[in-house]
Formats: structure tokens, sequence, C-alpha cells
């Protein structure tokens, strides 16, 4: 299993719920290269291992989930190296959020530029009461390079999305809820047990739904997809899996089912 500078991998056997925790707590656990490459491996990691049942990513402390990019490496960056860096970001939180596997954001603090795209790149969000979202990027003569103009939209609408990035206003907890860019806000203190129950919930049921739950929601905001048509194909299969025919048997026979995710 591979080791990582900037995160913590923590895998529950029992559960099967792994916590990924963002590690640069002096940096309030800022997005650097390294720690995005990181991500992006310890995602993979994770979808390949069957152990791995669903994902819990936070960050490391009480201040910050991810409190944005490290804006000593962006400064250093020509034209060229800042499109790479867009494209590999995109490309390891479109990972993420493509993965079959749940993932949630317990965010635990401030989730800003890059670490309120890398939440909003997991499928559900959860803050804590003291939690911060925004994406200041305009504040430094920059935009949102990680797919932020694009999932902030789709979770909040276009016209506040707007008014958000060009203002570079800062949202709360609460107001992250009523806006629809978080599932729940809880104490800090109860965060990571009230997410590793949601998760609990998820796995208790059938693995191929939930994953092809998850294809058929992505693909409605994919421009290369057909959504319906995705929907449709993942109904079908559905069919041919032993977990219908087990999900189905237990219904007919009032008890509780016990998937395999086959």
């Amino acid at each position: 299993m591979t080791t990582f500078a900037t995160l913590l991998y923590d895998l529950d056997t029992a559960s099967g719920i792994l916590t990924i925790t963002v590690n640069r707590p002096d940096k309030l656990n800022a997005l650097n290269a390294a720690t995005i490459e990181d991500i992006g491996t310890a995602f993979g990691q994770a979808q390949a291992d069957a152990k791995v049942r669903g994902i819990l990513l936070t960050g490391s402390g009480e201040k910050a989930f991810v409190a944005g990019a490290d804006i000593v490496e962006l400064a250093g960056l020509d034209v060229l190296a800042a499109r790479r860096a867009a494209e590999r970001g995109q490309e390891i939180f479109g990972r993420i959020e493509a993965g079959a596997k749940p993932v949630i954001a317990a965010v635990n603090g401030f989730a800003l530029g890059g670490g309120c795209e890398l939440a909003m790149a997991c499928h559900m969000r959860v803050a804590s009461s003291t939690a911060r979202f925004g994406q200041p990027e305009v504040n430094l003569g920059l935009i949102p390079g990680y797919g932020g103009t694009q999932r902030l939209a789709q979770l909040v609408g276009k016209g506040k999305a707007i008014e958000l990035l060009l203002t570079a206003d800062m949202v709360k907890a609460d107001q992250a809820l009523s806006l629809g860019l978080v599932n729940h806000v809880v104490p800090q203190a109860e965060l990571l047990d009230f997410c590793r129950q949601l998760l609990t919930r998820i796995l208790g049921k059938a693995p191929l739904a939930v994953g092809l739950c998850l294809d058929s929601v992505n693909a409605y905001y994919d421009q290369q997809r057909h959504g319906y048509q995705t929907e449709a194909e993942g109904f079908a299969r559905c069919f041919a899996s032993d977990d219908f025919k087990e999900g189905t048997t237990a219904f007919l026979e009032k008890r509780q089912a016990a998937f395999t995710g086959n």
C-alpha cells in the first residue's frame, strides 16, 4: 500500500470505510501539486481495493478542510504550466466524482478555492457549523481552475454561482445548506461520526446499484453522454445481477437483504 507525504489513509476494514485526511495543518491543508497527486493516487488505490466500500474525505485539524491552493507555488507558474496544472486538477477531481464508491466530504473548516472545488467533486458534503466555503480566486486575478465554475453552477444554480464567483464572498455553513452546496450541517464534534453513520446507511444498499446511481446522475452533466440512456442501461444491468435477485427475494420474504456487489 502506498504511503503519502501529504495525506493520512486510514481504512476501517470492519466497515469498509476509508478516511482520507489532507494533512498539511501548518499550511491549513492548502493544495500544492504534490498534494493533488497524492489525492489522485489515494483515490485510485481506494477504487481498486475491494476492501474499500465508501470514502470519507476531510482535513487535518479543526480550522480547515482545505483553505485553498498553495499561493507561493501558483505564483511561480507560467502560462503553459498553469494550463497543465488546471487540466491535471480537473482530471483528478473528475475521477473522484466519477468513482463508483460513494465519497462524502466532511468539511471541518475553511473550504476555499481549490478546497471548495475538492469538496464539490465529492458526491456529498457534510459541513461542521464552523465551516466556510468560497471561491475567492478573483481577489488574486484568477478564476477557479479545478472545475469550480462548472460544479458550483450545478449545485447552487447559474445566477448564484456567478455572484459568488464574481464577489468572492465567503459562505457560512447554514447559508451553504440553504443554497444546496452542502447536504447537512452538524456540530464540529459530531462531524466525523455523522458522516460515518451516513456512509454506513449507504453501504447497506446494493453496491452495484449505488455505483450505477452515481454514474447516471453524473451522466446528466456530461456533454459526451446521454443521462436517460445511461439510466436505462444501468437499470437493465441491475436485472443481470445477483444483488437484484437477492434484493427482490429478501423483500418478498420480509427479511434484510445480504448484498454481495455481484
